[in-house]
C-alpha cells in the first residue's frame, strides 16, 4: 500500500500501511531515506510515524505536483528494496518499586511476580516505531502481551525524566519531566534527548532497542537520580 495525500500548503503525507508491524516500520524507514535523497534541499522536514511519513517541503522552491511526483518515483521500488535493520541499542534500567511506581501493581494485575515482569520486559527486542510527544520520546513496540497494560485512568501531573513505562503494547523512556499516563516500571539513566550532544538522541526510527536490568548502585553511578 502506497497512498500520498495533501497535508497542508507545504506538506504531503505518505501512507505505507494500515497496521503496526516490523515490516511496515522498515518500509517507513526506507521511504525516509529515499525521500531525503529525492527532495534534497527542497525538503524541510520528515516526520515518520508507525505507518506513515509527513513530508514538509519549502514552498518557495517547489510545489505539491513536483514533490508528489518525486516522492512516488522514490518510493515505487520500496517493495523490492531491503531496508536497513537499524542499529542495536541497549538501554540500562533500574527496575524497582522506588523507581517504577506501577511495577508491583502491574505484576499483580497480570498474575506475575515482579521478577517475571522485569525478565519479560528486558528480554524483548523492541523497534523504534516513531519519535514524538516530546523530543526524544521514542515509541517502542511490541510489548509482550503478558505485561501489556492500559494507560492510567488519571495521568500523573509529573513523571520523572528517565522513567521507563508501558502503555498497551508500547514501551518508552520519558526524556524529560512531563505529565504522563503510562505505567512506570523503572528508571533509565541514559539521556534520551540532549540538544548539546551529537546525535541529540541515542535512538532513531528503525533502530532495535533492548533493555538491560541494572542494580541501584549501577544506576546511580551512571548518573541516574531517584528524586
Amino acid at each position: 500500500m502506497l497512498e500520498l495525500h495533501s497535508a497542508g500548503e507545504d506538506a504531503l503525507i505518505l501512507y505505507l500501511g494500515h497496521e503496526t508491524s516490523p515490516v511496515i516500520a522498515a518500509r517507513v524507514q526506507a521511504a525516509c531515506s529515499a525521500i531525503e535523497t529525492a527532495l534534497g534541499d527542497d525538503l524541510r522536514d520528515l516526520v515518520p510515524s508507525y505507518a506513515s511519513v509527513l513530508i514538509i517541503y519549502d514552498p518557495l522552491r517547489t510545489d505539491h505536483l513536483s514533490v508528489g511526483h518525486r516522492v512516488r518515483t522514490a518510493v515505487s521500488a520500496l517493495a523490492t528494496t531491503a531496508a536497513s535493520a537499524g542499529r542495536s541499542v541497549v538501554l540500562p534500567v533500574y527496575y524497582a518499586a522506588e523507581s517504577g511506581a506501577d511495577l508491583e501493581t502491574l505484576a499483580q494485575r497480570r498474575g506475575l511476580t515482579v521478577n517475571e515482569v522485569i525478565s519479560i520486559h528486558s528480554e524483548t527486542e523492541y523497534r523504534v516505531y516513531a519519535i514524538g510527544f516530546a523530543p526524544g520520546f521514542a515509541y517502542l513496540g511490541q510489548v509482550d502481551e503478558r505485561i501489556a497494560a492500559p494507560r492510567l485512568a488519571t495521568p500523573r501531573q509529573k513523571v520523572p525524566r528517565g522513567a521507563v513505562a508501558i502503555a498497551d503494547r508500547q514501551t518508552a523512556v520519558y526524556p524529560a519531566v512531563s505529565p504522563g499516563g503510562w505505567n512506570l516500571i523503572g528508571r533509565c539513566p541514559t539521556r534520551m534527548f540532549d540538544p548539546a550532544a551529537t546525535p541529540t538522541m541515542p535512538v532513531a526510527v528503525g533502530d532495535r532497542v533492548r533493555f538491560e536490568a541494572i542494580s541501584r548502585e549501577r544506576y546511580l553511578a551512571l548518573g541516574g537520580d531517584l528524586s
